[in-house]
């Protein structure tokens, strides 16, 4: 199963059985930015502990690997877990929203938007996978996640809303970052060449 059969058949089912998700990373960041291969798919989700059986059921061994105990620990302690194509490797890291503020109010921003030819699914807004993408980075992660929210500003820039971007940036300490990804963007605005 590829990855866009397997973002496809995630969010479809998880839609079905009603369980709070939302598009994150790399996949979303490409949907309001510029396409880069990825080998990640991550998902929020806000799974409850009379779901877990039902989850688990819609990845079925040997097809793919899970944990259930694994999972239960996760929701428990609201972790994250992943699952596993055996066939292919494709991996699905599914994380728990934040538990502050922003993370509380994620899911409620989510967008239903096309996330892959013919098929429209539930994403975090713009807004949102760049101050994730900003926390990821904080966090120690690579460069990568400046490039994603610089390619979102270039080609979503005018339906980005700066000014919530930034209430959280202050919010959450991520000044720095944001200020240097907006010097760089704006300097390279069509026509200031």
């Amino acid at each position: 199963m590829e990855q866009t059969e397997l973002i496809r058949y995630t969010l479809a089912t998880l839609d079905t059985l009603a369980i709070p998700h939302m598009l994150v990373g790399s996949f979303a960041s490409t949907t309001y930015g510029e396409i880069r291969f990825t080998q990640d798919i991550d998902i929020v989700i806000d799974l409850a502990a009379e779901n877990i059986e039902a989850f688990c059921r819609i990845y079925p061994p040997p097809e793919f690997y899970l944990s259930e105990p694994a999972i239960r620990d996760a929701v428990r302690t609201r972790f994250q877990f992943n699952v596993l194509h055996t066939a292919t490797g494709n991996k699905i890291d599914f994380m728990f929203p934040r538990n502050n503020d922003w993370g509380r109010e994620q899911l409620a921003r989510r967008r239903k938007l096309q996330i892959l030819p013919q098929f429209y699914g539930y994403a975090a807004s713009p807004e949102d996978v760049i101050i994730g993408k900003l926390w990821y980075h904080d966090e120690g992660g690579s460069d990568k996640h400046l490039r994603d929210i610089a390619g979102m500003l270039k080609i979503s820039g005018t339906s980005i809303d700066r000014s919530n971007i930034e209430y959280w940036v202050r919010h959450l300490g991520f000044t720095k970052s944001w200020n240097a990804i907006l010097e760089t963007v704006d300097k390279h605005q069509p026509g200031e060449r």
